[in-house]
């Protein structure tokens, strides 16, 4: 790994803080292969000692030793075994934050859905850590030993053990070429497949409405069909290569047997050191062994560190931000362009505007013109490739994402409420303490008041208190946009993003969103409304035409109407503005 990417700063720390743990494993693995080394002594003390003095003193001393020896390996063994398990725990207690910030940060439309279960494979590289392959893999080092002592015995015992070694060694690296790249697809596959098991699972209702059910199982199925493929063929040439490995060891564990009682009839070896032999070189090969059986196992912990290690990358925020003082309002977009993701089509491209505090800017276009991708950005919910977003000339990189978040009130088109109580929501899911708490529910109505959702919640259930399922479940679409426009206005932010706020709102509901608006506009706010509805574009001091992803027009908005309805009277052709008429 270390020649393929540099380690992120995060899963660097986390490893290095994790270091004693692992050290104390190694030490017991030194120490329970050493332990290992008692059953043979055993045999051999037995063999040439006991057996030919009939010495059962001797016989009882040295049974009492073993079992003391083994009971002693066993209790480190374990002790091993939970060493490892607590360093997955304290590995997962420093990177799952910064895991979860990253699936926050990588998800939604314009994210890496690799990137955003990076959490998932970070589980499986943990439990990786208190398997049999990790295990194996402790063991490994000290597969030497046994065959020092084997050419102890004998130099053509342990000639023989370690051609057996190198033969596996050959098999393993072997095997790792030939799993490689089946892994690889199969991991970079199985997220994608589970994404779009979770999109189709979360609009159940629509499949099942419009009759798709049999036609997304039979998509989801062939999907699956690919991924199996994949997974079958790596199990398949791990189970052959697992066969040849077992082959290989027994093998040698019977011609070490031969060999040794060929030299023991010679009477160059004793009987003891013949059985003691055969069990040093089943030890010495077990581990390599193990590795052999469990490397789809490694395998898939490798990409899954690979893929970790990608994420955290990804969203390094290694920045000591410094506190910028609180927004007035004074919005500019310079000149951004935006990407889809893994395309090279072109959502938004040199896109430019600015809204001053107290002016509402209506943004106006076909389908597909960009417009929600670029509400996504000046609210800062996805950053340009390119150009730069300002408030009060303050980029929006050089803000603490939190501590901008708090200035930004954003009501997206896909409505995001999540599980939780209609307070946590509007409340933004602030942290409670004894001497905020008032304050914040104080804000909360506040906000409800202003969005004119305050009597609707009241009729909730438990009202402010009415708990919401996933994604805001439990209430009606109408309901749940008006709950998130009072969360968007929760503590009077300086910077107002409305994508589609009326999409789902009848005539009670506009009103109030127009009503809201109009205060956000005395009290200094900046508005940036999407819409196509021309209800709440009514208050607008200025539209701005958005096509193909370039602005096409953008002026007063009684000017850009007429220019508008002209078109439209027109067949829908637009006369190209002048460049000054163009100016903002």
């Amino acid at each position: 790994m270390a020649g393929e990417t540099k380690t992120a700063e995060p899963l660097r720390r986390a490893l290095t803080a994790s270091r004693g743990i692992l050290t104390w494993a190694l030490v017991f693995a030194a120490a329970v292969n050493l332990l290992y080394l008692s059953p043979s002594l055993y045999m051999m003390q037995v063999y040439d000692r006991v057996l030919l003095t009939g010495g059962l003193l001797t016989l009882v001393f040295i049974s009492v030793v073993l079992l003391f020896a083994l009971a002693t390996l066993f209790f480190l063994d374990t002790m091993r075994t939970r060493l490892m398990a607590r360093m997955s725990l304290r590995i997962d207690r420093l990177l799952s934050p910064h895991l979860l910030e990253a699936a926050l940060a990588q998800g939604g439309r314009g994210g890496d859905s690799r990137k955003a279960q990076a959490l998932r494979e970070f589980d499986t590289l943990r439990q990786s850590l208190v398997g049999p392959a990790a295990m194996a893999m402790l063991d490994a080092p000290w597969a030497p030993l046994y065959v020092v002592v084997c050419f102890m015995i004998h130099p053509w015992i342990g000639a023989l053990t370690l051609l057996g070694g190198i033969t596996l060694v050959v098999v393993a690296v072997i095997n790792e070429s030939a799993l490689r790249e089946s892994l690889r697809e199969a991991s970079s596959l199985a997220p994608k497949i589970y994404a779009a098991q979770e999109a189709d699972g979360a609009s159940a209702e629509t499949i099942r409405a419009l009759g798709m059910r049999r036609v997304l199982i039979e998509r989801q199925l062939s999907s699956r069909s690919e991924l199996n493929v994949l997974q079958t063929s790596s199990l398949f040439r791990s189970q052959v290569f697992t066969s040849i490995t077992r082959f290989i060891r027994m093998a040698l564990q019977s011609g070490v047997l031969g060999l040794g009682s060929y030299l023991a009839i010679e009477r160059q070896i004793s009987p003891g050191a013949l059985i003691a032999a055969s069990i040093l070189a089943a030890r010495a090969l077990a581990p390599l062994e193990q590795i052999v059986g469990a490397w789809r196992q490694i395998g898939q912990a490798r990409n899954a560190f690979r893929m970790v290690n990608d994420a955290l990358a990804a969203n390094a925020t290694a920045r000591d931000f410094t506190a910028l003082p609180a927004p007035k309002g004074d919005l500019r977009i310079e000149r951004i362009g935006v990407r889809l993701p893994d395309s090279d089509r072109i959502i938004l491209n040199d896109v430019s505007l600015t809204i001053a505090p107290g002016e509402l800017l209506g943004v106006v276009g076909p389908t597909g013109a960009g417009k929600s991708t670029l509400a996504r950005v000046a609210a800062g919910a996805r950053a340009p490739e390119v150009g730069a977003v300002r408030l009060d000339m303050a980029n929006f990189a050089d803000w603490d994402p939190e501590a901008l978040g708090r200035h930004v009130g954003y009501l997206p088109q896909e409505i995001g409420l999540l599980a939780g109580t209609i307070t946590e929501n509007i409340s933004r899911f602030t942290a409670r303490t004894e001497s905020n708490s008032n304050a914040i529910d104080l804000a909360v109505v506040e906000a409800a008041r202003s969005a004119g959702a305050h009597e609707l919640v009241l009729r909730m259930p438990q009202a402010y208190d009415t708990k919401l399922g996933l994604g805001g479940g439990g209430i009606s679409p109408g309901q749940a946009q008006r709950i998130a426009l009072a969360r968007a206005l929760f503590r009077n932010p300086a910077l107002l993003v409305l994508d589609e706020p009326n999409a789902h709102l009848d005539g009670e509901g506009e009103a109030a969103l127009v009503e809201a608006v109009r205060a956000a506009k005395t009290r200094g706010a900046a508005i940036l409304i999407v819409a196509h509805r021309a209800g709440v574009l009514a208050v607008a001091d200025r539209l701005l035409v958005l096509r193909d992803g370039r602005v096409e027009m953008v002026g007063p908005r009684e000017e850009i109407s007429r220019r508008l309805a002209g078109a439209q009277a027109d067949g829908g052709n637009l006369k190209p503005m002048r460049p000054r008429e163009a100016q903002t």
